[in-house]
């Protein structure tokens, strides 16, 4: 099992069980990138607390390297630290939802004319795999949700990276991670067998030399997604109240 999947389902050792021995082979990224691998995958849910000392048990550590990990997330604005509170999963804004699909559809459809214009055939297939991956996933019964919108964000990462601009790409994790905390707080009604056909006809678009309809493609797909969320102001203020108030 991988570790991160222990943060939910298996109880923190005891500080003087074996278990808690100082991990040296645990390095600072390593823990970053357990953390923020469960957060994407929805095993963390935004406003969840991150308790120095029990991801320090979790992870045979020192608080000062889960400290220096959660600092790492932060940056990547995955976690939010609050003075004298603690680390939590963020907990975008609606202003904020709103910023990062408008920052995708603009990146996105650069990144969908730059693979229009160099795609190469090893590209597309692995492209058209993945695809095989989603539509796979939609139809098998044990497959969980979590598990297929995971596939359907890795896609937009893939495609990104597909164009060889690794600045890009990055950018393109970044707010696919961002996306899916969005996509759990304000409860997405996405159909994912929508969001499949949709990268099956951005492919064929993309295949066919428009750059400029595959990029409309991606625009109008990042739009249908963003529509498919709950962005109510006056519920997410209440939930943040609450939130506030607890932690006072």
């Amino acid at each position: 099992m991988p570790r991160a999947a222990r943060l939910s389902s298996s109880p923190a050792p005891a500080p003087d069980s074996p278990q808690a021995t100082p991990n040296k082979l645990a390095s600072t990224e390593s823990i970053a990138q357990d953390l923020a691998t469960a957060i994407v995958e929805k095993r963390l849910p935004p406003g969840t607390w991150l308790r120095e000392e029990a991801l320090g048990r979790v992870y045979a550590v020192s608080r000062t390297k889960v400290r220096a990990a959660l600092v790492m997330l932060s940056r990547d604005r995955l976690i939010e630290i609050i003075p004298d509170k603690g680390a939590f999963v963020s907990r975008p804004s609606v202003q904020e939802a709103r910023e990062i699909f408008g920052v995708r559809r603009l990146l996105e459809a650069e990144v969908v004319r730059l693979f229009a214009d160099g795609g190469k055939p090893a590209d597309y297939q692995l492209l058209e795999q993945h695809i095989r991956l989603e539509r796979s996933a939609l139809s098998g019964r044990s497959t969980t949700g979590r598990v297929q919108e995971k596939l359907l964000g890795d896609f937009h990462v893939a495609l990104a990276e597909a164009t060889g601009n690794e600045t890009l790409a990055q950018l393109v994790r970044d707010l696919v991670a961002r996306s899916s905390l969005i996509s759990m707080l304000y409860h997405s009604s996405n159909d994912p067998q929508c969001s499949c056909d949709e990268h099956a006809d951005l492919l064929r678009l993309c295949r066919s030399g428009d750059a400029q309809a595959a990029a409309q493609c991606m625009r109008l797909h990042l739009e249908r997604i963003e529509e498919s969320l709950t962005l109510d102001n006056e519920r997410t203020d209440r939930q943040l109240d609450l939130v506030k108030a607890l932690l006072a």
